[in-house]
């Protein structure tokens, strides 16, 4: 706390003092004097205008609203009350599997995509399965601490499954992976094992 000065401290006490004796007589109304706190304005008052034309930005907000915001909210309303009379059951999207590469015809080039699509596809619900396994085996590591070996055998038993499975499958094709890389690699597979049977 600073120190006052001679000076400084009397013009403090001089206040002190008045403001003493101003609370000493000043006494409060009994009652509530309405011309003394007047009562606000019930609406805001209209913005001078500066100019005799109008305001282009609420011409084009009011043409927006009426042109576009009124008819699409029309038709959406009348759109989700149909749809709410007739509710459909989602589902996940089912597609039929379509033929392999190996049983494509030369030159069938359609036949060629669906296949590629059909192993993309496989990819990443292979993908999906192994993270799904993955986050099991962690959530059991978490779980059980220190004593994870013992009872989470059987999490770590599928995820070594799923995981070399998902390697033999997809491993080592590289950034451009496709259903002929993985055919090829599967063809490669099988020769190295007639080779290592014969």
């Amino acid at each position: 706390m600073t120190k006052l000065g001679s000076r400084e401290l009397r013009s403090y006490c001089r206040i002190t003092f008045i403001v003493c004796l101003c609370v000493q007589n000043v006494k409060m109304p009994s009652d509530f004097d309405k011309g003394a706190y007047p009562e606000p304005p019930r609406q805001t008052p209209a913005p001078d205008k500066q100019t005799a034309l109008p305001n282009p930005a609420i011409i084009l907000s009011k043409l927006f609203y009426y042109s576009v915001d009124v008819p699409v909210t029309t038709l959406r309303g009348v759109v989700d009350s149909i749809r709410s009379n007739n509710k459909s059951v989602y589902y996940h999207q089912k597609f039929r599997r379509v033929p392999d590469l190996t049983e494509c015809e030369e030159g069938d080039y359609l036949c060629y995509y669906e296949a590629e699509m059909q192993w993309r596809r496989d990819y990443k619900v292979d993908q999906e399965i192994l993270k799904i396994v993955q986050e099991r085996m962690r959530a059991c590591y978490q779980r059980e601490g220190a004593s994870y070996e013992q009872n989470c055998a059987k999490e770590i038993h599928q995820f070594n499954e799923a995981a070399k499975d998902f390697q033999s499958r997809y491993g080592d094709l590289g950034a451009y992976a496709s259903a002929r890389k993985c055919l090829m690699k599967q063809k490669q597979r099988m020769m190295e094992a007639q080779a290592e049977s014969a």
